[in-house]
């Protein structure tokens, strides 16, 4: 079975001397995935994590620490809650399931959880994409905890791991997210759910390249099962959530993504990112590689603070969002677009310029004979 294309020893080396001497790659999760797909016009989080460097790590380094984590209650809460749902062989898991996504089919009598366990992600990777196919041949229910999945995101693999993938009887295949946000009466967090979808959303990618490397092709379900504690205890409901919108934005924007040998080559010789670094000399590193920072950031890449206080300190429009940005056309900083406004700079045919000098004589008029300037 052709196994997920993984980078040449070039770039394995290359990528190894971006993070430092003697420090481990960080694996790229589906978390990080679909931030870096909501933003793919940035190549520095693109290299950072096609690299596997810290971001974390290097933004304490830079001087701008990121708030981001789980506390240790949380991650213990989650893990126990999930050990919960996955008891018995799945049978719970098994019937949620079945109850929201498939209750035509046979009850889950028998499960058949196989073993995944091999050597490094590769093999992990060979060992689901085996099982899997193991499991449609044998129909029932098969529950695999833990699956290894690979995607290749600008030209390098990623390794996820889904809390878990259900194989129906008809040999369709099924993510499943287990979170530890409660469902309220039947209903959970949008925010929550929409980021458990776009997580979702990425795993369900990986499974249609496996499924595509299979003849004939096992459908790979759209409509996810998210599991949650019921109310305020510690029982487990779960919901249907689909995510062919998720998979189709996020699948375009992976595609968008420059290949990280591009951005590696147009680095300067020497450039490493190492947290180890003096600050100067790794501020130097970072700005090496162009960013493209707005506030939605804040919620999704540790680097955000750090890219922040550069856009302010650059008094760059993208500081102001997105929307702001686009309608703004080629003006790229707040004194161009104040001196365009005055009529000072900026070409009266553009409209963005025209639309800002309109509303600033808008302004003048508005405020005329008030005293306010």
């Amino acid at each position: 079975m052709p196994s997920p294309r993984t980078p040449g020893t070039a770039l394995r080396h290359r990528l190894a001397e971006l993070r430092g001497p003697d420090v481990p790659a960080r694996a790229l999760d589906a978390r990080a995935l679909a931030a870096l797909a909501a933003n793919p016009g940035c190549r520095r989080r693109a290299l950072l994590d096609g690299a596997g460097v810290d971001k974390a790590a290097l933004a304490g380094a830079l001087g701008a620490p990121s708030a981001f984590g789980q506390s240790q209650f949380a991650l213990t809460r989650g893990n126990a809650f999930e050990a919960k749902v996955k008891a018995d062989g799945g049978a719970e898991l098994l019937r949620l399931v079945r109850e929201k996504l498939d209750p035509a089919a046979e009850p889950p009598e028998r499960t058949y959880v196989p073993d995944l366990t091999a050597a490094g992600p590769e093999g992990r990777t060979a060992r689901t994409a085996l099982a899997l196919r193991e499991a449609v041949e044998a129909g029932g229910w098969t529950l695999l905890d833990h699956p290894m999945l690979a995607l290749e995101v600008a030209g390098s693999p990623a390794f996820l791991e889904p809390d878990a993938v259900v194989v129906h009887p008809d040999g369709s295949w099924t993510v499943v997210e287990i979170k530890s946000f409660p469902m309220l009466d039947g209903s959970a967090d949008p925010a929550k759910v929409g980021a458990a979808a776009r997580q979702a959303a990425v795993y369900v990618l990986a499974l249609e390249e496996v499924a595509g490397r299979m003849e004939p092709a096992p459908q790979v379900r759209h409509r996810v099962l998210l599991v949650c504690p019921k109310d305020f205890s510690n029982l487990p409901t779960a919901a249907a959530v689909d995510v062919r919108k998720q998979r189709a934005v996020t699948g375009r924007q992976l595609a968008r993504l420059t290949r990280i040998e591009e951005i590696a080559d147009s680095l300067p010789e020497g450039t490493c990112f190492s947290p180890e670094l003096p600050a100067e000399q790794l501020t130097e590193a970072v700005e090496s590689v162009p960013a493209t920072y707005a506030p939605e950031c804040l919620a999704a890449c540790e680097l955000a603070f750090h890219c922040r206080r550069r856009s302010r300190e650059a008094a760059a429009v993208t500081a102001l969002g997105r929307s702001v940005r686009a309608e703004l056309g080629g003006l790229a900083t707040v004194p161009e677009v104040l001196a365009a406004a005055r009529g000072q700079a900026g070409d009266p045919a553009d409209p963005a310029v025209a639309a800002l000098r309109r509303a600033a004589q808008l302004r003048a008029e508005a405020l005329e004979g008030t005293g306010c300037r």
